[in-house]
């Protein structure tokens, strides 16, 4: 029998990356200039020679080993020294999403090399120009070696840009001045002085303005402003006051200074602004874009870990939404969000905390609207992010729909014989074994379809609810909580190996149990029954009423 085989390179949702053209270029005195305007990205690699490269008001001075990134689309005049005649390569780079893999719902991340809008400038990367070089003068192989190796060595490319990326990010760190830009953060709303914060960064205060307009691209004076008119847009959107006591709350002495203010901000008055409509929104983790793109609205980028819990089905997949690793710095954070114009940042405390973020760092960019994570189920979730994007008719709508889908399927359900049986969720992790609650797919089976679990799990619940996620057990402990029937998932380890799970399933302890012995046991896909939003918890009621009453 054939088996339908997913490639494992899918999983990460990364383009893959190709050389589009590649070309040699000579300046010569005839064309001294040679302007630059391309549909993809493009890498300026000199090999000898001098001049300079400008884009809009920044000029790049360049010489032989200079590499220099070129956002698709954008305009740029390059001027070759004559005394130096210049000679570069030109190497467009292009991407290209893995379509015979893709599954329903799963989304592409963005390249940080090709779909990146800024420039990056990396003064002396002889190697990088080196194999450029290497690639033009091979374009054409003669046989199948050569060609591998071009891929070799354009990825090879690829590799040196990105790691160069990371290494301006980490090389641009000043801590002094970022001790001041933290101070300024968490302080904006008291008086603050340019003279107390070149104190702090150990530098004069004209020097201070210089230095802090190259770490934010911003005078500390618009920094202040953005600080202190993003935090009155969180206390407008959540109705926190009126219009003076917000503007004292943020540090303006009264309404008509935080007006005006306001309006330098955003073109309109605070007392239209929560009238408004988001258009560019930025969510922490996947979860809640899902309740985004469930609401009709795609979120422009996502901060998570993994794309890999976003579900779309019966929804339009996203077309340009943007994925940030939450393992980059905060300043790469920034700067991405600042680039992608971002209107509102949509996330919880609990995952800023984890991922090294917090409110006061990202305020600069946008309005950052918390949304709790823990402490509130699901349709909370939904309510409350659609209430601050104004589409509460929308979600009110779909939760009817789904009450309805989820009583019937309870009286389905209720026929079965699983009505009568004490229902175990077992998530065996690589480090933990975990008993679930309320979330996840115990939201379904106990909440949904009103199925009994274990008596210490129910009493957990009864006190917690939506909070009560789930308790780690031992191995011994097992026929504790072991009901009539046992669904189980696993997840596997770094390397996709689920080998761990044979602890549990070899033991006694295991064996021993009812359900086991009476074949009672359900092995469920941790990526079909762990997403915890709108759009997947009804695809798991739709798997638990067919789970529960197929024969």
């Amino acid at each position: 029998m054939k088996k339908n085989v997913d490639s494992e390179w899918a999983e990460s949702h990364f383009p893959l990356y190709t050389a589009d053209s590649i070309d040699s270029i000579y300046s010569t005195t005839n064309r001294p200039m040679y302007e630059i305007n391309e549909s993809l990205t493009v890498l300026i690699a000199i090999v000898s020679g001098k001049g300079s490269l400008r884009i809009k008001d920044q000029l790049y001075e360049l010489m032989e080993g200079s590499v220099i990134l070129v956002p698709a689309n954008t305009d740029a005049v390059l001027s070759a020294n004559m005394m130096h005649p210049l000679h570069m390569y030109k190497l467009a780079i292009n991407t290209r999403e893995q379509a015979n893999s893709q599954s329903t719902g799963t989304m592409m991340r963005k390249s940080e090399a090709a779909s990146n809008s800024s420039v990056h400038f990396f003064p002396n990367e002889p190697a990088i120009a080196a194999s450029v070089e290497e690639l033009y003068i091979h374009r054409l192989p003669g046989n199948e070696i050569r060609h591998v190796q071009n891929q070799i060595v354009f990825h090879q490319i690829i590799l040196q840009l990105l790691e160069g990326q990371e290494a301006k990010f980490a090389s641009s760190e000043k801590p002094s001045m970022e001790r001041s830009i933290a101070y300024l953060e968490s302080h904006f709303s008291e008086k603050i002085t340019r003279e107390q914060l070149a104190e702090i960064a150990g530098v004069s205060r004209s020097h201070y303005s210089i230095l802090f307009k190259q770490l934010t691209g911003f005078s500390p004076s618009d920094y202040l402003s953005r600080l202190r008119v993003h935090r009155a847009k969180e206390l407008l959107i959540s109705g926190s006051g009126t219009l003076r006591e917000i503007a004292l709350k943020v540090g303006y002495k009264d309404e008509f200074y935080l007006s005006r203010r306001f309006k330098q901000e955003t073109g309109a008055a605070p007392s239209v602004y929560n009238r408004g409509t988001f258009q560019r929104v930025a969510v922490l983790l996947t979860p809640y874009a899902s309740h985004l793109l469930l609401l009709g609205l795609e979120p422009a980028v996502i901060i998570s870990d993994s794309s890999e819990y976003l579900n779309t089905s019966g929804l339009q997949s996203p077309q340009t939404m943007l994925f940030i690793n939450a393992d980059c710095s905060a300043e790469q954070v920034k700067s991405l969000l600042l680039e992608n114009n971002i209107e509102l940042i949509i996330a919880a405390n609990q995952h800023l905390d984890e991922y090294g973020l917090n409110a006061e760092q990202l305020r600069a960019v946008a309005p950052i609207v918390e949304i709790s994570w823990m402490e509130l189920g699901w349709k909370e979730h939904l309510r409350l992010i659609a209430q601050v994007i104004q589409r509460r008719d929308r979600a009110e709508q779909w939760l009817t729909e789904y009450q309805r889908e989820e009583q019937h399927a309870r009286s389905l359900v209720q026929q079965s014989r699983a009505e009568q049986e004490i229902i175990t969720i077992l998530v065996i992790k690589p480090e933990h074994l975990l008993v679930y609650g309320a979330r996840n797919v115990g939201c379904v089976i106990y909440q949904s379809l009103g199925l009994q679990p274990p008596a210490r799990i129910k009493e957990d619940m009864e006190k917690l609810g939506d909070k009560f996620h789930s308790i780690p057990i031992k191995i011994s402990e097992l026929a504790q909580y072991a009901g009539d029937r046992i669904l189980v998932i696993v997840f596997p380890d770094a390397k996709g190996s689920t080998a761990h799970s044979d602890v549990i399933f070899k033991s006694n302890y295991w064996s021993q149990l009812p359900a086991v012995q009476h074949g009672n046991v359900h092995l469920l896909s941790h990526d079909e029954w762990i997403p915890y939003n709108p759009v997947s918890i009804r695809l798991q009621l739709q798997r638990a009423v067919s789970l529960f009453t197929s024969n």
